[in-house]
């Protein structure tokens, strides 16, 4: 059955609409201003009789429920009208044609500089009548106060300001458009000389906006909120991105609950902000209110399904945990003030378990897909998250999603099954492992390819090296405690890429992660382009190092680096090296062995690798 209808409207019907509140807007179409050049092209067009698309309307009345709002510049007594339809499509276009057309005040538009500026807009008749080439010169924008301006606002080039000025210079204020009547008999007064060419300009100009059918699709009233959403976002393509939170705020405005301003705060209503208390938590800066909202439908849709189990219901009848975007806009309100609490002490938490997994901030997590299920989980856990038997689960959980990369792209399906399986395999060694730990591998040759430090991977192993107590080659000190320090670091290559290029080593193997390692920037200035024989020399006995041997040897093993090795300058025995221990350490955090491969390393088989390391990444974004 078809949930929508397609027809057309006059222009004038569905103006008068929007200008008495039958036509309004859901609350979570923003605000939007269209630039002067955009109005005067609109005008044109319709002038012209060229279309300007078809608008899309949805029915009020139904199960879906929004929050609503006239469009700009239309006022609206006290108490407001119901609304009949709400605009999902075309906002710019009727905002822009209600402004112009049918509200007697200054059009709100933007000049090219993008600078808010107001203007009433006028045709210049006689220019109007020159012909059709002549329309887009023809609409005239004058300042607030009816006046246009030149020499940089010093002198006025065209004075408006009272309808006599209009009729005399035969300049018609297109607020008049749809009925002029009473401009008309003012003209016929005061310069009935002009009438005649002003009836040429009424017939072909104004009579096209009179006559104008505006293609309207008109969506039922039983459609859905995820239709609504899916809809919005097709035909959106012009205008800010709508997300789910976006669609919620709306619904639960209806109920009378302002989601924005729990979320976001408002100092005017002294409501102070989840996402503020949250964000005090460096890990967390990166937090979307689409991952909040996602917490609390898995911990309400876990509740509901326990409760199914519990009273003997079987197969659908059983209420499927759920983060899709279906279940987050079919949740009550009632279930999000429920659970809202407990899913930010869950992030807090989280942001614990993080902490002492050494992920630093948002610049070191891999990825923030997986705060959602973890806040839930932990949500549930309370203090239990910190047993040692239930941390070493939730630990080998986590790095099987960073190090098999398993978080990026489309993972509602994951984030819902990962929460459920946790909780259980907590409650039971006798559960089925997660599905991430399940699907997690992790292939050798990935080391190979891995050079962008976007990949999830890449933060992923950098902050394995962090928590094995990686410390610095000059400061000596860990570099975790160096970074807390306000310490300058970053990742820098062990062997110079200067030296590497004279070696006639590739960057396809110099470039990768195995090559790689966090150090400080004073540690990486005096590494330079040297051989590693000769920058160790130096900073061992630079004055405020004076390390021996076996000191800075213990120091490269911290950053499972062969000393040996890298003493004598050997460049692909250090990297085969070194990628055998960066998977065991991989191994070790997987909780699975990583199989070795025979030519560990090799030039060779780098070089059979075509795939590009950002490719790759793209993929798994």
């Amino acid at each position: 059955m078809s949930q929508f209808d397609s027809t057309k409207r006059s222009l004038e019907d569905v103006l008068k609409d929007v200008s008495i509140g039958k036509i309004q807007l859901p609350d979570f179409q923003r605000g939007w201003v269209w630039d002067d050049s955009h109005v005067r092209s609109l005008l044109v067009s319709i002038a012209r009789s060229f279309p300007v698309g078809a608008v899309m309307l949805l029915e009020t009345g139904g199960e879906t429920r929004f929050q609503i709002r006239p469009v700009e510049g239309v006022k609206l007594p006290t108490p407001a009208p119901a609304a009949e339809l709400l605009i999902l499509d075309g906002q710019q276009r009727l905002t822009t044609l209600t402004q112009v057309l049918s509200i007697d005040g200054p059009v709100a538009t933007r000049n090219e500089k993008g600078r808010a500026i107001e203007r009433y807009y006028y045709w210049d008749i006689k220019r109007a009548l020159d012909g059709v080439e002549s329309l887009e010169d023809a609409v005239v924008a004058v300042e607030a106060d009816k006046c246009l301006r030149e020499n940089f606002g010093r002198d006025i080039k065209l004075d408006l300001t009272t309808p006599e000025k209009e009729y005399q210079q035969l300049y018609f204020p297109c607020r008049q458009t749809l009925n002029s009547d009473a401009w008309e008999e003012g003209l016929q007064e005061a310069c009935p000389e002009q009438f005649g060419l002003y009836m040429k300009f009424r017939k072909q100009v104004l009579q096209a906006f009179r006559s104008y059918q505006l293609p309207v699709i008109q969506l039922h009233r039983s459609t859905s909120k995820e239709a609504v959403c899916l809809v919005f976002e097709k035909v959106n393509t012009g205008g800010v991105p709508l997300n789910v939170f976006e669609l919620v705020t709306a619904t639960y405005a209806a109920d009378g609950y302002n989601l924005r301003d729990d979320w976001f705060g408002s100092a005017a209503r002294k409501v102070e902000s989840r996402q503020k208390r949250l964000a005090k938590e460096p890990v967390l800066t990166a937090l979307e209110s689409t991952d909040f909202l996602q917490a609390i439908a898995m911990l309400h849709t876990l509740k509901r399904r326990k409760s199914d189990l519990a009273d003997g219901k079987t197969g659908k009848q059983v209420t499927p945990v759920s983060a899709k975007r279906a279940t987050i806009l079919d949740m009550p309100l009632a279930a999000y003030q429920e659970w809202a609490d407990a899913a930010e002490e869950g992030f807090k938490c989280a942001a614990k378990f993080l902490k002492r997994e050494c992920v630093r901030d948002g610049r070191d997590l891999p990825y923030r897909t997986q705060l959602a299920p973890l806040a839930a989980v932990l949500a549930l856990l309370e203090e239990r998250w910190k047993e040692p038997r239930i941390y070493d689960k939730l630990a080998r959980w986590y790095w099987c999603g960073v190090l098999g990369e398993l978080y990026g792209g489309a993972v509602e399906t994951r984030i819902a099954n990962d929460a459920e399986d946790l909780l259980a395999w907590i409650d039971s060694d006798a559960a089925a492992e997660p599905r991430t730990i399940h699907d997690a591998a992790f292939r050798p040759d990935r080391l190979d390819r891995m050079t962008s430090r976007l990949s999830a991977a890449y933060k992923g192993l950098n902050v394995l090296l962090l928590r094995g107590k990686a410390a610095d080659f000059f400061w000596k000190g860990t570099i975790t405690e160096l970074d807390a320090e306000d310490v300058a670091m970053d990742i820098h290559h062990i062997f110079p890429q200067d030296w590497c290029e004279k070696q006639g080593i590739g960057r396809k193997l110099y470039n990768t992660v195995v090559n790689k390692t966090p150090l400080s920037y004073k540690a990486n200035r005096m590494i330079g382009g040297v051989a590693p024989s000769a920058y160790l020399a130096k900073l061992q006995k630079h004055e405020q190092v004076k390390m021996d041997n076996a000191a800075m040897d213990g120091i490269l093993q911290t950053h499972v680096i062969e000393p040996g090795l890298l003493r004598v300058d050997d460049f692909h025995g250090f990297y085969a090296a070194r990628k055998k221990a960066l998977l065991v350490l991989i191994g070790h955090a997987m909780g699975k062995a990583v199989q070795q491969q025979a030519e560990v390393g090799s030039s060779a088989a780098v070089a059979a690798n075509d795939e590009d390391e950002e490719q790759d990444d793209a993929q798994r974004a």
